[in-house]
């Protein structure tokens, strides 16, 4: 409780000295479409859905950088899932830079990682899975964040009070479990739940070719375990967050055309202890067949060595893709990449695409495919939901 009075304490403070005509707006206006290529397995489930988004951001700064202010809210509207609309705020927070130290106080995100594939070591910020099927958006976190930098690296001390639950489709979405997960109904092991304090601390350094990142993490796990359940007659899954302990490594290597790739991490709390890891490299080519074109190689393996009782479906597989930068004045991109499961033959394929039309308007497009879908593969709940998706942004 008393970090949260700090943080107001913080902005009461510096929102005196912050008004809108000091600093910049940016942001954008987005029109989605999402499209399914079948029937949902469940009837409860809707078909296609159209929603719109919006995200702006304020920035300011003053003392030659040295104090900065952000806020970005982010808002969609769904038209078919209730809990596919929702309002966040992804950052709110002050900064306050010296020598050799920083202090950032409010709601920020942060990110960790290297790999294509997954993320294993980003941990910080809640996944909003709602926004994207790869866990790649992520919900604003209350923290305290302190760092010092140091001719033997940078370290960032973290204090994360306010917990945020994972957001999840209702019934009537889709790209959700077979049983819906009842959100209202969320357990925690710790007796403080919400209001658990959690606590990390990382270093990062970069010597030669190496870009080096060795973190920890105490608090409550941003993956949640499910309880099967019943909620007025209906099968649901509750979900169950636990308290754990968690040491990462991740590693980039630059070499020539090559980027070698690592993420590691080491896991107590949900279970015996156990170690996933993704591992792998990118390789780019330059100019193809003397055309403007950019394309970059992609393999990775992912592990875990829980096997069948991960929580994930990624415990023995592969990851191979393909990115694609056009050059062009447009500046057109395509990655497009299928993970398979060297277990079961289990087939996930995805293509992402963007291109800008004119000074302020963007299309994007996103691409899931679920192929020879084993029976006991955790990703059966959703081997009916191909889908693409298209997004039309205007940014200011």
């Amino acid at each position: 409780m008393w970090l949260r009075v700090l943080f107001i304490l913080v902005f009461i403070n510096h929102s005196t000295l912050v008004s809108a005509s000091d600093g910049e707006w940016s942001g954008y206006i987005a029109a989605e479409w999402r499209t399914f290529f079948e029937s949902p397995s469940d009837v409860a489930q809707h078909g296609d859905t159209t929603s719109l988004s919006a995200q702006a951001e304020y920035y300011r700064e003053w003392e030659g950088g040295k104090k900065s202010f952000r806020f970005t809210p982010f808002v969609r509207v769904d038209g078919r899932d209730s809990q596919r609309s929702h309002f966040d705020i992804r950052e709110l927070n002050w900064t306050s830079v010296h020598d050799d130290w920083e202090l950032t106080a409010g709601i920020g995100k942060v990110f960790w990682g290297v790999t294509e594939s997954q993320h294993l070591v980003d941990i910080i910020n809640q996944t909003d899975l709602v926004e994207s099927t790869d866990g790649e958006e992520k919900l604003g976190q209350l923290m305290l964040k302190l760092s010092f930098t140091r001719d033997w690296g940078d370290v960032d001390l973290f204090l994360l009070p306010g917990f945020r639950e994972r957001t999840f489709p209702s019934a009537v979405g889709r790209l959700r479990s077979i049983a819906a997960v009842d959100v209202g109904h969320a357990e925690y092991a710790s007796t403080q739940g919400k209001d658990h304090i959690d606590a990390a601390i990382r270093w990062s350094t970069s010597f030669g070719d190496w870009d080096v990142g060795v973190s920890h993490f105490s608090g409550t796990s941003r993956e949640p375990r499910f309880r099967p359940a019943l909620n007025g007659g209906r099968s649901v899954l509750i979900p169950v967050y636990e308290t754990i302990d968690q040491s990462s490594l991740d590693l980039q290597a630059t070499k020539d055309d090559w980027l070698w790739k690592l993420e590691l991490i080491s896991r107590s709390g949900q279970g015996d202890r156990y170690t996933a890891a993704t591992a792998g490299f990118e390789y780019s080519l330059y100019g193809v067949f003397e055309s403007p074109v950019d394309l970059g190689i992609i393999a990775e393996y992912l592990y875990d060595d829980r096997k069948e009782a991960a929580s994930t479906p990624f415990e023995d597989d592969l990851f191979l893709g393909a990115r694609f930068a056009l050059n062009d004045e447009a500046s057109s991109e395509l990655l497009a990449g299928m993970i398979v499961d060297l277990d079961n033959s289990s087939r996930v394929m995805s293509v992402e695409a963007s291109r800008r039309i004119g000074d302020n308007w963007k299309i994007n497009l996103e691409a899931r495919f679920f192929s020879n879908i084993d029976d006991k593969d955790s990703l059966v709940s959703f081997e009916n939901d191909d889908f693409m998706q298209l997004e039309l942004a205007w940014y200011f």
